[in-house]
């Protein structure tokens, strides 16, 4: 057991000192500081959390913003205004991350994605019969509810901005 826990420490630093993440250039503002070790290190802890998820020790809730658009993604309920739109789209924005950017080049870090991928394969050895271990445990539903209420987020966030186009409006997300 030592050794496992030597190697998904070395997993986290490798994953800690290269940029895992796909960027768009040029990179948008973040909507909220991301600490520290930036990306690369929110992606080490996420990866090294996940055999805690597996067994259902820890679960990931479903930000309220995204259970909401989950019930009913093209309501307008409430958004009378430009400033109740843009609101919602920055609600969004901050449980989803930046939106698409027109024109954005793709660019992508490919030491970084191969640690990741390492990282990953690593960690999701240490459980055997992962995929079974996640049923039992209500780990894959719960991934699951969260990707459809991620969808569900998505869809809105273009849904509101095509409503605010439509409008008229001028506030900013």
């Amino acid at each position: 057991m030592p050794n496992k826990l030597l190697i998904m420490a070395g997993a986290a630093a490798v994953l800690l000192a290269s940029s895992a993440h796909a960027q768009v250039k040029p990179p948008a503002k973040p909507e909220e500081p991301s600490g520290r070790w930036g990306e690369a290190g929110k992606k080490a802890v996420d990866i090294g959390t996940q055999p805690v998820r597996d067994v259902g020790l820890s679960k990931r809730e479903v930000p309220p913003v995204l259970a909401k658009a989950f019930d009913d993604p093209y309501s307008l309920a409430g958004l009378k205004s430009c400033q109740a739109l843009a609101n919602e789209v920055k609600a969004l924005n901050a449980a989803l991350g930046p939106d698409y950017k027109v024109g954005a080049e793709y660019a992508e870090n490919r030491a970084g994605k191969l640690a990741e991928a390492g990282g990953k394969t690593l960690i999701n050895s240490i459980i055997p019969f992962r995929g079974l271990v996640r049923e039992v445990t209500g780990a894959a539903p719960a991934d699951r509810q969260m990707n459809a209420a991620v969808d569900a987020g998505l869809a809105r966030r273009g849904f509101l901005r095509g409503v605010h186009l439509k409008q008229g409006c001028k506030t900013r997300f």
